[in-house]
């Protein structure tokens, strides 16, 4: 292969990349038991251009003023799912979600993983932003402590789970228990 063939190569990759769709994986369990640690989703990017998105889609998005801790300037990523749309008004109360008033039907929680009774003031949403949560609310951070997202936060739609890659969850790390040593024995 010539070095322009390669150069072409890295630049189509990385279009598609930018404009078209990528791979994620999931770090943490904000939004189990949907998906855990591990999952690479399959994430297409251009889904929002021509439309809003629809309420109890996944997908990716940036928080205002949030980046990663290595690099400064790199925005960081968060899966969530879009419960409020444009110029709606959501509230909790005691962990039912309401949108305009009327409870939001919500089969995909576990009652496990939503034990706490938390509740939120009616947020009413601009006509560009959305409010996304975590299927696992109790271990989520979303809308209900950064506030509405806006439209251009989204980078892009979550198609479906590729696999499951149990070995790059992030476990802790375990200290091996070494046999304590003791003196004079032999």
């Amino acid at each position: 292969m010539e070095l322009w063939q390669l150069a072409a190569a890295v630049l189509m990759a990385l279009a598609l990349r930018r404009w078209c769709f990528e791979l994620i994986r999931v770090q943490g369990n904000s939004m189990a038991p949907t998906l855990r640690g591990g999952d690479m989703l399959w994430v297409t990017r251009f889904d929002y251009r021509k439309r809003a998105p629809h309420r109890q889609e996944l997908v990716i998005c940036y928080y205002p003023g949030r980046y990663l801790r290595r690099w400064k300037r790199v925005r960081q990523c968060f899966v969530k799912r879009v419960v409020g749309l444009p110029g709606e008004t959501v509230s909790i109360c005691e962990g039912v979600v309401y949108i305009d008033g009327k409870p939001l039907r919500e089969p995909y929680l576990d009652p496990a993983r939503n034990r706490r009774s938390y509740g939120m003031e009616p947020v009413t949403l601009g006509e560009r932003e959305v409010f996304v949560l975590g299927d696992n609310r109790d271990n989520s951070n979303d809308s209900r402590r950064v506030g509405p997202i806006p439209l251009e936060m989204l980078r892009g739609r979550v198609r479906r789970v590729l696999c499951h890659l149990a070995w790059l969850e992030r476990r802790p790390r375990r200290r091996l228990a070494l046999p304590q040593s003791s003196k004079g024995q032999r």
